[in-house]
């Protein structure tokens, strides 16, 4: 342990330190920690901390110093998605966020109700609306867990073990599934067709039988790629008496069909992009939706916010069937209900409200014009195949680079102040160096061109 004071680290002052000790009667803090910690996990010298700052202002003004280093995607031409948006967030959604009844450190729960079960209802209508169903939770930690989720909730309505997730799923959700379904559920997966990107039927039936609980889909998929054959995926589920789950970003559903109009029976996914800063990725939030069938809406784990008349002739939001959750059963409980993202639940309400119906359509069809433009221009483009999967695109799609790596052409393009695509050739080696380019409605025209240019000359 280090003998001298320092102010970052609780207690560190060696007369603090000694009175502590004395009080519960141990020698040294080594004593404390001996029987627990192996002795060769045990650092062996001093942690070679810097000199600290003792006044406030000049930690400011260093830290601040550090983080200037940092470049944002508000300062480049970003074409990087992949599961994180650069979507444009109003200011109204930050306003009402940052109010004092809704901020909070925990959960986005203050000790008092100011409207927030309201506002949560609220936002699981909009997103009800938006999933033309009627049954959506308040989120839960990411898109990841939500999927996890969904799949254990089709597990337990089943009463099947095993399910089938998309080779296309994005990799860090499919990394997140394995691990939360992990040991009790068997997770295979479905290989995509090499030709058109999307899911691969005749390996669907063959992965089908009695065993299974749920077929997943992504949809679009991770290639951006539109799972034009969802319905036909569905109904093999069906006929083979296993739910069908869709992952499904949102704000495409402007200008697509909602997953329960091609049969879904349980969707889930990340809210991110509907009104949350990207956060250096941390700003996610999951959700869960299913029709209104008993027999699923029991197995939801997470809060749901109803409306009901109260005893006074007015009406109330609380919690519904509150038996269900880990609140109420605790050991006994389907899963536990912890921190929740109830705070982005209030961000993505302000922005479906913001936006509206005609708002999201606007959004939808912006996105694919300029997903369209950017495919025309780096057609032109030597030393790249664009799209080389074949299926229709919305928002993200594959380009391959013939003579340089990903990587390669990622680091110069972010020495010309552009944020390249994502770099496919670890999870999908089979398709050579290709990455995912992202457009979003904050794509300008002048960022298409920066682009095109420097891939024009990054390739030549």
């Amino acid at each position: 342990m280090s003998k001298r004071n320092y102010p970052y680290i609780p207690n560190s002052d060696p007369a603090v330190q000694a009175e502590m000790l004395k009080f519960i009667g141990a020698k040294s803090i080594d004593e404390l920690i001996e029987q627990n910690i192996p002795r060769e996990l045990l650092m062996k010298a001093p942690l070679k901390l810097p000199q600290p700052y003792a006044a406030e202002c000049d930690l400011v003004r260093h830290v601040s110093g550090i983080l200037n280093k940092d470049k944002t995607a508000n300062e480049m031409a970003c074409f990087l998605g992949a599961g994180c948006y650069n979507r444009y967030v109003p200011a109204l959604v930050d306003e009402v966020i940052n109010r004092s009844e809704f901020l909070s450190a925990y959960a986005g729960e203050p000790y008092e109700d100011h409207g927030r079960f309201q506002a949560c209802f609220e936002y699981e209508s909009m997103m009800a609306e938006l999933l033309d169903c009627d049954v959506v939770n308040v989120p839960n930690y990411d898109g990841s867990q939500a999927a996890g989720t969904a799949l254990r909730m089709a597990t337990r309505v089943t009463k099947r073990d095993e399910v089938l997730i998309p080779a296309t799923l994005n990799p860090d959700v499919a990394r997140a599934v394995k691990t939360y379904l992990h040991p009790d559920v068997k997770v295979t997966t479905v290989a995509y067709d090499r030709t058109t990107g999307r899911l691969d039927l005749n390996d669907l039936k063959a992965k089908l039988s009695d065993k299974i609980a749920a077929v997943m889909a992504m949809n679009p998929n991770f290639f951006g790629i539109v799972e034009e054959e969802a319905q036909q995926v569905a109904d093999l589920a069906h006929a083979a008496g296993a739910l069908f789950v869709v992952y499904a970003e949102p704000s495409t559903l402007g200008v697509m069909k909602p997953p329960f109009q091609y049969g879904a029976d349980l969707a889930c996914g990340d809210i991110q992009a509907l009104g949350i800063h990207m956060n250096y990725g941390g700003g996610v939030g999951g959700y869960m939706a299913a029709r209104d069938r008993p027999e699923i809406v029991r197995e939801y784990p997470s809060r749901l916010f109803g409306l009901a008349p109260t005893s006074h002739g007015e009406w109330g939001f609380g919690d519904v069937m509150w038996e269900r959750t880990s609140f109420a059963v605790r050991d006994r409980a389907k899963e536990f209900v912890g921190t929740h993202a109830a705070l982005w639940s209030i961000g993505a309400a302000v922005y479906l409200a913001s936006l509206g119906p005609k708002g999201m359509q606007e959004l939808g069809k912006t996105i694919l014009q300029r997903g369209l433009l950017l495919r025309k221009r780096l057609a032109s483009v030597k030393g790249l195949t664009v799209c080389p999967l074949s299926g229709a695109t919305f928002q993200e799609f594959v380009v391959r680079f013939e003579n340089k790596t990903v990587a390669e052409v990622n680091a110069a393009l972010l020495k010309k102040n552009i944020l390249g695509g994502f770099d496919l050739s670890r999870d999908f080696p089979e398709l050579g160096q290709c990455a995912l380019l992202c457009v979003t409605e904050r794509t300008g025209e002048d960022d298409v061109a920066a682009l095109v240019k420097a891939l024009a000359e990054i390739l030549a």
